[in-house]
């Protein structure tokens, strides 16, 4: 992996549709306005929820209407939100239905924006925003069994790939609500994940670890892939994007499978 300098924000613009295996566009005719530079999860966003909910429906409304041949979903919280659109691995489309903020029970009520689409592949990363706000751990899981089996139900060629909540760096964090990190252990987040990967494979998704890849010998966030102890910076990034080819190239199938 090249060795980048640590940036402590998101480069570019914001655009939840990309072709990555081509220039950065997006099927947006107007702008957007973008998010400020250091996304804090839980906090009060410059737009509304409603106000993103309405700019995701008009993406994957555009999506839908253009089907590409393989589109690929990243659903989620800030961590998805903020990924770069350069480091998505190429050779697909992808769409961003991410929010700052988001939590497993909003991720599910607004899966119908992708009704219309006809996604490969979805990959699900939901809930360190639960843990924040105090929902209770059957909750979160029963939240993800919802969205595994709506998404199928409605996309039933679809992969589903549940990715593992991310660890925090405990002591070390900076982020501001490093209080609300510190009431949640990550061996709570170890026991979560664990169960998150029995119920994706009952339900017929599959499961990508990358607690495993982010954490240290203590099991917290490593500190050099983070921005705060909570988000990731851009080798954070990086590490996932190759965690995605890898996990691709092992998980393949014929790009005219999805009807």
């Amino acid at each position: 992996m090249a060795t980048v300098s640590v940036l402590l924000w998101r480069e570019g613009n914001w655009s939840p549709a990309v072709r990555a295996d081509a220039s950065v566009s997006t099927v947006r005719e107007t702008p957007v306005p973008q998010p400020t530079p250091t996304p804090e999860i839980g906090e009060k966003q410059h737009l509304s929820y409603e106000d993103w909910v309405a700019i995701l429906e008009k993406e994957a409304d555009a999506v839908a209407a253009e089907p590409p041949e393989r589109l690929y979903v990243l659903a989620g919280d800030s961590i998805s939100l903020w990924f770069p659109n350069e480091l998505l691995p190429p050779g697909v489309t992808w769409l961003n239905q991410s929010i700052s903020g988001e939590g497993s029970g909003g991720l599910y009520k607004r899966l119908p924006l992708l009704d219309e689409t006809k996604p490969e592949k979805i990959f699900v990363t939901i809930g360190i925003n639960d843990l924040l706000r105090g929902v209770d751990d059957e909750t979160i899981l029963e939240n993800h069994r919802k969205i595994i089996k709506d998404i199928l139900w409605i996309h039933p060629k679809a992969q589903v790939v549940v990715q593992s909540i991310l660890p925090h760096s405990g002591e070390n964090a900076t982020w501001e609500g490093r209080e609300k990190l510190l009431a949640i252990p990550n061996s709570r987040i170890r026991n979560l994940n664990a169960r998150l990967e029995a119920i994706a494979e009952v339900e017929g998704a599959t499961y990508l670890d990358l607690y495993t890849l982010f954490s240290n010998d203590r099991s917290e966030l490593r500190t050099d892939l983070s921005t705060d102890g909570l988000h990731l910076n851009r080798r954070g990034y990086e590490i996932w994007r190759t965690a995605l080819i890898v996990f691709d190239a092992q998980h393949s199938q014929p790009s005219n499978s999805v009807e």
